[in-house]
């Protein structure tokens, strides 16, 4: 309506009716019409349409809302989580080392004994040795001295004192039988 008011003040001021062909004041004018036009027939649509647009924003906005709330609380749960990952790894760390040092005395332990072993085994082994060779020296100094005695006998002693001396050894023998 305002259009055509215009139109007609318009026309009226060249002397008679016409068209305004300059394109800004037309475009004005035609979207002022529209705007009037939508205003009056469509507010129920445009209305029901901008409020379910404005239900669905806010909808959205809940959920975000929400999906943030639990994120915050996801993230607490895994903070609290990645510490008490740490204090078991911490726990696990200080358990590990007090059985490497527990193992390590025993195996210090084990070792001083083992030594312990061997050295007595050794002396053990030195002490069988020195008797060993003390009897084996025994046996060759006694064989020796009697290998000498033997042939210094037979060279003083003729074939009657040997006779006598065999025949005094029977007797003695045969008295203490």
């Amino acid at each position: 309506m305002v259009n055509v008011l215009l139109l007609a003040t318009e026309a009226s001021a060249e002397k008679g009716f016409g068209l305004n062909l300059d394109l800004l004041d037309t475009n004005l004018i035609n979207l002022g019409i529209l705007i009037a036009v939508l205003l009056y027939f469509a507010p129920g649509f445009i209305g029901k349409i901008l409020s379910e647009r404005r239900a669905t924003i806010e909808q959205a906005i809940k959920e975000a809302e929400q999906r943030q709330q639990e994120a915050a609380t996801a993230l607490a749960e895994q903070q609290q989580n990645l510490t008490q990952a740490q204090a078991e790894a911490e726990k696990i760390l200080a358990l590990a080392e007090t059985r490497a040092q527990e193992v390590k005395q025993r195996i210090e332990l084990q070792a001083e004994q083992d030594i312990e072993r061997m050295k007595t085994a050794a002396n053990q082994e030195m002490d069988s040795e020195k008797d060993k060779a003390i009897a084996q020296l025994r046996s060759i100094l006694a064989s020796k001295a009697l290998a000498k005695v033997e042939s210094q006998l037979q060279e003083t002693l003729d074939e009657n004192a040997q006779q006598q001396l065999i025949d005094s050894s029977i007797g003695r023998l045969g008295g203490q039988l």
